[in-house]
C-alpha cells in the first residue's frame, strides 16, 4: 500500500530525511516514533504530495506520489494534530462540507452514520464544534477521512492532548479501520499507546529510520528502553 524508496529531502546542507526504505501493507497501522526533528512529519508530508522529495520515491499503490496527483490524493486522508474544523458550524455540518469538498455528496443519515462509526455520539452531530472537546474533534476529523472512503490514512501526533478515555477509543476506532483493510500511517510520541494500537513500530533519529519491529515482538518497557538508547 505504501512504499519509500531510497526516500530523501534536503534543505540546503540539512538532510531531514536520510534515504528511507520502508513498505506498510494494506491493512497495517504503522507507527512512527522519533524526536521532535527526527524526521516523521517530513515523512509524512511527502506521502501527502506537500513535499517533493530530494531524491528516491514516494509510492502509494505502486503509484508515485507527486503534487497534486489526483490519484494519488483520492487515496489518502490527513489527520493533524490540531484537525483544522469550523467552531461556527456543528459535526455534522463540518462533515457535509468537507466531504463535498473532496467531491462526495452524502445525506444527512449518511453523515450521521459516518459520525457515529467515529465513534461520535448522535446526541452531539448538531452541537456547534465549539463546544466539542479535543478528542470529539478528533472524531469528526476520523469521519472525514471515512467520508473520502481513503485507503491510507495519515496521522500526526493524532492523541497528543486526549484524556485516557478518548485515547482509548480512538485505539479502538483504528483498529477497527485495521481490520476493514484501511492502512494507517501514524507519527506519535506515545510508547505506549503506539505498541498497543499498532501493528509494527520504527524509531526514527535525525532523518533516518533506526529501528522497525512488530508489535508482538516487543512490549511496552522494553520499546521504552531501547527509544531512549536510540536517540
Amino acid at each position: 500500500m505504501l512504499e519509500a524508496v531510497n526516500l530523501t529531502k534536503r534543505y540546503g546542507k540539512h538532510e531531514a530525511l536520510s534515504q528511507l526504505n520502508l513498505s506498510v501493507e494494506k491493512g497495517e497501522i504503522f507507527c512512527l516514533l522519533g524526536q521532535n526533528g527526527a524526521g516523521k512529519t517530513t515523512t509524512i508530508n511527502l506521502f501527502l504530495g506537500l513535499l517533493e522529495p530530494t531524491e528516491g520515491k514516494a509510492l502509494l499503490n505502486g503509484v508515485m506520489v507527486k503534487a497534486n496527483n489526483n490519484a494519488t490524493t483520492r487515496m489518502i486522508a490527513y489527520i493533524p494534530e490540531v484537525v483544522q474544523l469550523y467552531g461556527n458550524l456543528s459535526g455534522l455540518e463540518n462533515l457535509n462540507f468537507f466531504s463535498r469538498l473532496a467531491g462526495f455528496k452524502y445525506s444527512e443519515g449518511q453523515l450521521s452514520a459516518l459520525l457515529l462509526k467515529a465513534g461520535l455520539p448522535e446526541t452531539v452531530h448538531q452541537n456547534k464544534l465549539a463546544s466539542y472537546s479535543k478528542g470529539m474533534r478528533q472524531k469528526v476529523g476520523i469521519a472525514i477521512a471515512l467520508s473520502k472512503n481513503a485507503d491510507c490514512i495519515f496521522m500526526d501526533e493524532p492523541i497528543s492532548g486526549l484524556d485516557p478515555k478518548a485515547t482509548l477509543e480512538f485505539t479502538k476506532i483504528c483498529k477497527d479501520l485495521s481490520k476493514e483493510g484501511k492502512t494507517i500511517f501514524m507519527a506519535t510520541h506515545d510508547i505506549f499507546n503506539a505498541v498497543n494500537v499498532g501493528t509494527r513500530i520504527g524509531i526514527m533519529k535525525e532523518g533516518k529510520l533506526v529501528f522497525t519491529a512488530n508489535t508482538n515482538t516487543i512490549n511496552a518497557n522494553e520499546l521504552r528502553d531501547l527509544y531512549l538508547k536510540t536517540i
